[in-house]
């Protein structure tokens, strides 16, 4: 099943909640929030509070990505601010299945990020435990950015593990996600995408989710 993941770093942050509420209106099947600490990313963006604040406002599933340098210390903060799923960076300082777990704990689903130039084998041992795999298809860190290619035979490989062990996996991509890379990150394997100015900054947001999972749905390799 292909799955939209809007990126709140394409929205107005100054409307962030009627933002929100519209993406779930337009058809979104989660909102992905992007936290960034200024350590293992040069940006600085929001954390818990903010969206603690917006998580009364819609019932999306809260796809909280962590570009930090220590997520292990901070998950219970996230899953008290309303996170459902929870990603983190196989490049943090935390332990992989330590970390893991820990959401897992608190019965939150755990995702497992890798930046561009990290091998899929980074992840592989951790098919069975987590319950997404997010492949960074440009640098983390900065919206607006080009789609990366060659990150797409990493997609693969881990699409094929999965299914040669049995495994029902999502695989996100995130960066420079539109109607024509939504075709090549499916036929790839991901099934769910995130998409920023994509679809926060049209005029017919709906329209562009419409677009990109039907476009995803008839390339999907899964």
């Amino acid at each position: 099943m292909i799955k939209i993941s809007p990126s709140v770093l394409a929205s107005d942050f100054s409307r962030l909640g009627e933002e929100s509420v519209k993406m779930e209106k337009s058809g979104a099947d989660m909102l992905h929030l992007d936290v960034m600490d200024g350590r293992f990313v040069p940006n600085i963006s929001f954390g818990a509070p903010v969206i603690s604040s917006i998580r009364g406002l819609t019932s999306l599933l809260f796809d909280v990505h962590l570009m930090i340098s220590d997520p292990l210390k901070y998950v219970e903060d996230f899953v008290k601010a309303g996170a459902d799923l929870i990603t983190f960076h196989a490049e943090s300082d935390s332990d992989i299945g330590e970390t893991i777990d820990e959401i897992h704990s608190f019965g939150r689903k755990a995702g497992v990020a890798i930046k561009p130039a990290t091998t899929a084998s980074e992840v592989l041992p951790y098919l069975d435990k987590a319950d997404m795999i997010l492949v960074m298809t440009v640098e983390p860190g900065f919206g607006g950015q080009s789609f990366m290619r060659d990150t797409m035979p990493k997609v693969a490989e881990i699409r094929q593990e999965a299914k040669k062990r049995g495994i029902e996996l999502d695989i996100q991509v995130d960066g420079g996600i539109n109607a024509d890379t939504a075709k090549e990150a499916a036929a790839a394997g991901a099934n769910v995408l995130v998409a920023g100015s994509a679809v926060f900054r049209s005029p017919d947001p709906a329209g562009v989710i419409s677009l990109l999972k039907s476009n995803a749905e008839v390339n999907f390799v899964g």
